[in-house]
């Protein structure tokens, strides 16, 4: 469908902050998960850092795999910050009223589907999330560890999240059993500033963490490359919806995500543009 640009009378501010200008999803599960997230990272920064690199004995080794890891860890914040307080495509609360659907030109018999939970008139391919209390353009799926949805406007975000994070679970445990193979080497001696119980136990906790958040965001990363690939989103694999919109080619659906190639494809801080008719109607807040 193909509607002119209409405005809202009212700033739409659900799930918005700092006077509008961040999205924010006010639920204690997500907000925990997110604390979560935020805490095994520095957890990890810690026990790399302090632990492993700093009484390290190898200049080069120490310099080179301090700002691989800094590095990868910046982004990885960087990118859940963005995936969690950007607005993932919401429709305008409330939008579905007479006046309004007058001024978007429906034609008498015209078909249009309206949320009846969030009174909103539901362009193709958007889901009611139950959490956002909103509708979302091309919801993939809620993720409470990021404390929002993944939708049209944030899924790049989302995907470099779980990219970075997996390079840096894999890093530390890389990191992690050459410390191991120096301590024993060594006899446990000058291999650490902390005692060798506490230095075992830490080592242990980030490595089990490391493998198991590895293992987490391979999984999820492989999952949204493949729906973006076939220009699927996971909620529409889930329920098997029939494709009644017209498939992107698969360059096009990385395009649509990710932006011209360029290396922003890789940077939290670049939005892509997204040329679609959606982001110039009243379907946009």
């Amino acid at each position: 469908m193909d509607f002119e640009y209409v405005s809202l009378y009212q700033r739409d501010m659900h799930n918005k902050c700092c006077n509008g200008r961040a999205w924010c999803v006010k639920d204690i599960c997500g907000i925990i998960c997110a604390a979560m997230t935020w805490f095994l990272i520095f957890f990890a920064e810690f026990v790399v850092m302090a632990v492993i690199l700093l009484p390290s004995q190898y200049p080069v080794y120490k310099t080179i795999n301090s700002v691989i890891f800094n590095i990868l860890s910046f982004l990885a914040i960087s990118s859940h910050l963005r995936t969690m307080f950007s607005d993932p495509g919401a429709v305008p609360k409330g939008n579905a009223t007479k006046e309004m659907i007058q001024q978007l030109g429906f034609k008498e018999g015209q078909v249009f589907f309206k949320c009846p939970k969030c009174c909103s008139i539901k362009p193709e391919r958007a889901h009611h999330c139950s959490v956002c209390q909103r509708c979302i353009r091309k919801m993939d799926h809620h993720c409470p560890w990021v404390n929002n949805c993944v939708g049209e406007s944030n899924q790049k975000y989302f995907v470099l999240f779980t990219l970075y994070i997996a390079l840096i679970s894999i890093h530390a445990m890389f990191l992690t059993v050459n410390q191991f193979a120096q301590c024993i080497k060594h006899e446990w001696k000058e291999c650490s500033t902390f005692s060798p119980p506490a230095t075992v136990i830490l080592l242990l906790f980030l490595t089990f963490e490391a493998l198991l958040f590895a293992v987490f965001t391979l999984i999820m990363l492989g999952t949204q490359m493949n729906a973006i690939w076939n220009d699927e989103t996971g909620i529409e694999q889930l329920k098997k919806e029939e494709a009644r919109w017209v498939r992107k080619s698969k360059w096009k659906s990385i395009q649509a995500v990710f932006g011209r190639f360029s290396i922003g494809w890789f940077s939290p801080f670049t939005k892509p543009l997204i040329k679609s008719k959606l982001d110039r109607n009243f379907y946009s807040v």
